[in-house]
């Protein structure tokens, strides 16, 4: 099937200004991921002794059609409909991760999950791409606002911070905070701020290793020569057994002793069965992905897009970053998910629900219409 650039249908207007090279690289991504989740699943409904299934890899097959979805669903907003969209799902997921500190799930004294029956979701996930356009879109208007725009943004994502504390979920709460910056910085921020930022940063993180018990154990655990952690000391030793090639799908056995082989420590399942050149395949999808998006947010005509696409692209590589350094050894343990890849309904729609809006602020028009546009505009004439 063919479509013409004379078609003015909906479809056709997105199928010529959406960006193809991200589709194929959260397609590519994606995909490995199913892969992965096939390859995890057996280690967790079975054992080195016992014969596995595929559970898991069927759910995520079912969350993947789903995540598509609301992927395809979010990219054909236009840009004032995705700052409504976003207003929304923060509202909700803000109400959601309130909800949590009374309803959810306890696992190892955090509450994060709400607890359907068919499936458990975690709101705070659902944060990170609806503050992101929604920070943008304050940071952009040229309207004067009452307040300064990064004191507004800040208003905006501290009920957020101090719900998630109170869950505790660290993590999440300096994924956001970075976010906030980074979206600060973008937009103009002086270097005098960026630094007091950075000093207020590093005192409060001080406090959160002062003040939570299992933040103090991590760090101690990171910088122990001896004991660096159950599942950090097995991650190690899936990819040292997976070496260059991997051990071949299916072959791993490390991966059976891993308790989350096929969510946090994914990373660890694709070295030993894979090795490093799958391993530095999907590295290297996440940086292709970041820098198109960003590249593409660089050219968009307006500050909004602009903003949105790179605090989108920023948040999705420092998620993915974390967790492969998790794996590695290169960070203290963090319960963080890897974007496209690790296994759960949160994880996969919240990142569907980021690069449908990132493929929405990175839409450009051909050329040849552009220059049309400003010319009919130059002459006084409506297009």
């Amino acid at each position: 099937m063919s479509i013409s650039r004379a078609d003015k249908s909906g479809f056709a207007d997105w199928w010529f200004t959406v960006d193809k090279a991200a589709l194929i690289f959260m397609g590519l991504l994606l995909g490995v991921g199913l892969m992965l989740a096939f390859a995890a699943s057996p280690a967790i409904t079975g054992g080195p002794l016992t014969a596995g299934d595929f559970h898991y890899a069927v759910r995520q097959l079912g969350f993947a059609v789903v995540a598509l979805s609301i992927m395809a669903g979010a990219s054909l907003l236009t840009l004032r409909q995705v700052k409504i969209a976003a207003a929304l799902v923060f509202a909700i997921a803000l109400i959601g991760s309130f909800l949590v500190l009374f309803l959810g799930s306890d696992v190892l004294g955090a509450r994060r999950e709400l607890n359907f029956g068919f499936m458990s979701l975690q709101p705070s996930e659902f944060l990170k791409p609806a503050f992101a356009i929604l920070a943008a879109a304050v940071l952009a208007d040229r309207a004067p606002m009452a307040l300064p725009k990064p004191a507004i943004t800040f208003l905006l994502i501290l009920p957020a911070i101090v719900i998630l504390l109170l869950q505790p979920d660290v993590g999440q709460s300096g994924l956001l905070l970075s976010l906030w910056g980074a979206m600060l910085f973008f937009a103009g921020l002086r270097l005098f701020w960026v630094g007091l930022m950075a000093g207020a940063s590093g005192m409060l993180g001080f406090a959160v290793y002062v003040i939570f018990p299992h933040v103090h154990h991590r760090v101690a655990q990171y910088l122990s020569s001896s004991d660096i952690g159950y599942q950090a000391d097995l991650a190690l030793k899936a990819f040292a057994h997976g070496g260059l090639a991997g051990v071949g799908p299916g072959d791993g056995t490390i991966k059976y002793r891993i308790p989350d082989a096929h969510s946090d420590y994914i990373f660890a399942v694709a070295g030993e069965e894979f090795g490093l050149i799958l391993c530095a395949a999907i590295a290297a999808l996440f940086c292709l992905l970041t820098v198109r998006i960003l590249l593409r947010s660089a050219n968009a005509r307006d500050p909004f897009s602009q903003l949105a696409g790179a605090g989108l692209a920023m948040v999705t590589a420092v998620q993915a970053f974390i967790n492969m350094g998790v794996a590695v050894s290169l960070l203290p343990a963090k319960g963080m998910t890897l974007p496209f890849i690790s296994y759960g309904g949160s994880s996969l729609f919240s990142i569907a629900l980021t690069m449908g809006f990132a493929l929405v602020v990175t839409r450009q028009r051909p050329k040849l219409a552009i220059r049309a546009e400003s010319l009919l505009g130059a002459l006084g004439v409506s297009a």
